[in-house]
């Protein structure tokens, strides 16, 4: 009996062994991938109509209004006995709404409208899903597929909010086109003003935007939009996967945000996280049926032992057309223009990449440690993703090196358009906290910066969300400590801790942009040395918004050397922008280079 892959082809497989002849000996890993793929693709097609209607499951599940008014209620609970509705529009009745069961683990609900014609549940009126198992429990639940949750001021659950406005947004501008050079601004809606709260979408797009574009960032990274109950979380521990976050504003005000960014040629892309979800039962998947498992693997498969999370059974029929679903739905009603996706090291591998270092060894990238039903996922929603979206970009955040996670997946590759280069942010950082100046090597940086898979897209950065968290320190506080807050007036003499912290803030950051790959990225205020750290309300700091902000009003003021390191940033990368580096090919660095710039392009009496 012939193995699986054995009788597949990969269309374009010669082009990559051309790049790269040493993943022959694991063509026929490639080829099962392959034929896994095609397998779910002929399934969407045969049981589905094809993925285009099966993504686009969210007309079809939660809560639909229908032409006549009337709500079409429909949830995937397979484990439960029996779904009930309450809310408002039933005085919070627990038995008057009862679902009927449907084959394959569905549950429907129609309610007619009322006397009036209009809806039975009003726009902004508060749902539950009653779920009563076999075991005789009774749990309240929010709907997997609820596209707006809030919380009350002094509550620790959300709840679920109807969300029909009378009169919802119209998007006005179309896409830009994909760049050929990508500039990201990782950007946090929440932190995005100097005051000390969460801050707003509308904030975001009256006074954020505009920065953005003045900097020649031509495409934003969006954290922390998908619901999540935890606000430290920083957005990773996700409890309502089809919800913009509602302690930033309305799904309408995110919808007008990303507009507005289109407005400005401005690329906006979703922070998605896909590998795991939040633990939270009353507002979030799990348990949502009752069981142990529904969306996830059962225990312990289903556990991530490090970020106490829970982890998607991407073998699962409806876990694929729910998270399938769930990029379109992004795409759809919010015109998103692609993803960044979380944690992708975590899903191709079966032990997470817990204990595990990664040597570069083509071994460690095939085999049982592999999880190839999540590798096939993201080949699958990569796939389906291009293939509607010609411009959509995706970005795989993955340490491990896989080969191919960037290649076509026509060429037996998982379909990303950039990985993100991991090793650079943690090479300065080792650098700053070990070397004296004198001790750089700078053949070590440039082998550092260049070291990566050819023909595989990176997105370079010197530093991230992840560097300028608490318990780490920013690339401008390694660089100039406490002085940021003594010696950053121009009114005073500089300091030789300021002078030179400034110009290796500026000298890190142009060589990593000209060097560290095809894309570039920055963290928002990182780009004029913001000078704190971040750090959201907690336990541990008395539930303080202090340094959960970012203070870009340091950057209007003249006497402060901030603004100096901000239009640097900012010539940067109107400079890439007229020559394009990013986009050009790889080039040979001999062992003496001198990066010689144009006095007309970048000043340096900044």
């Amino acid at each position: 009996m012939a193995d699986l892959g054995d009788n597949v082809t990969i269309p374009e497989f010669s082009c990559l062994l051309q790049m790269d002849p040493y993943l022959k000996p694991y063509e026929k890993d490639f080829r099962r991938r392959y034929e896994l793929l095609q397998k779910q693709l002929f399934l969407l097609e045969e049981a589905e109509g094809g993925f285009d209607q099966f993504t686009r499951s969210y007309n079809t599940f939660g809560v639909q209004r229908r032409p006549d008014n009337s709500l079409y209620f429909k949830e995937w609970a397979p484990a439960a006995e029996a779904l009930f509705l309450t809310g408002d529009f039933n005085g919070w009745d627990k038995f008057s709404h009862r679902y009927t069961k449907k084959e394959f683990g569905k549950w429907e609900l129609i309610l007619p409208p009322k006397h009036d014609n209009s809806p039975a549940v009003d726009h902004n009126s508060k749902l539950k899903v009653v779920v009563h198992t076999k075991e005789g429990q009774r749990l309240y639940r929010i709907s997997p597929w609820a596209k707006y949750v809030t919380r009350e001021e002094k509550a620790v659950i959300y709840d679920w909010v109807h969300w029909d406005p009378p009169q919802p947004y119209i998007h006005i501008h179309p896409r830009p086109r994909k760049p050929t050079s990508l500039r990201i601004y990782e950007s946090h809606v929440g932190i995005g003003s100097p005051e000390g709260k969460i801050a707003s979408y509308n904030n975001f797009t009256t006074n954020v935007l505009p920065r953005i574009k003045d900097l020649g960032y031509n495409c934003i990274q969006l954290m922390a939009i998908m619901e999540h109950a935890y606000y430290a979380s920083f957005g990773y521990q996700i409890t309502s996967f089809f919800a913009a976050s509602s302690r930033y504003g309305t799904p309408d005000e995110l919808k007008q945000l990303i507009d507005v960014a289109h407005s400005m040629g401005i690329m906006v892309l979703l922070d998605v996280v896909h590998s795991h979800a939040s633990k939270n039962t009353e507002d979030g998947l799990n348990r949502f049926d009752g069981s142990d498992s529904c969306f996830f693997h059962s225990p312990p498969r289903g556990v991530h032992s490090l970020w106490d999370s829970c982890l998607f059974n991407y073998s699962s029929w409806e876990v694929l057309r729910f998270l399938l679903s769930n990029l379109r739905w992004w795409m759809e009603e919010y015109h998103f223009d692609g993803f960044r996706f979380d944690g992708v090291t975590s899903m191709l591998y079966h032990h997470h990449g817990i204990g595990t270092g990664f040597t570069g060894d083509y071994s460690e990238y095939f085999g049982l440690q592999v999880d190839e039903d999540s590798l096939v996922y993201l080949m699958l929603a990569n796939h389906i993703l291009h293939t509607l979206y010609p411009d959509c970009i995706t970005v795989a955040e993955d340490v491990s090196g896989m080969p191919a996670l960037c290649r076509k997946v026509e060429e037996g590759g998982l379909g990303f358009d950039y990985r993100l280069a991991m090793a650079v942010p943690d090479k300065w950082i080792q650098i700053l906290k070990e070397l004296k100046d004198e001790d750089w090597n700078i053949g070590n940086i440039v082998h550092t910066l260049t070291n990566r898979r050819y023909g595989e897209k990176c997105i370079a950065y010197a530093e991230s969300h992840d560097q300028a968290l608490v318990g780490d320190k920013s690339l401008a506080f390694w660089l100039m400590d406490k002085e940021m807050y003594t010696n950053m007036s121009s009114l005073i003499p500089m300091t030789a801790i300021i002078d030179r912290g400034m110009q290796l803030h500026k000298m890190i950051r142009l060589i990593t942009h000209g060097l560290g790959g095809e894309g570039y990225l920055n963290f928002m205020g990182n780009e004029f040395g913001h000078p704190e750290w971040l750090d959201f309300p907690r336990e541990g700091n008395n539930q303080s918004y202090h340094y959960a902000r970012r203070q870009f009003n340091l950057v209007d003021m003249d006497h402060l050397r901030y603004c100096q390191l901000y239009a640097f940033d900012r010539d940067m990368n109107r400079t890439e922008d007229k020559y394009g580096w990013l986009a050009a090919p790889p080039v040979y660095i001999p062992c003496r280079t001198a990066i010689v710039l144009a006095n007309e392009e970048i000043d340096y009496c900044y």
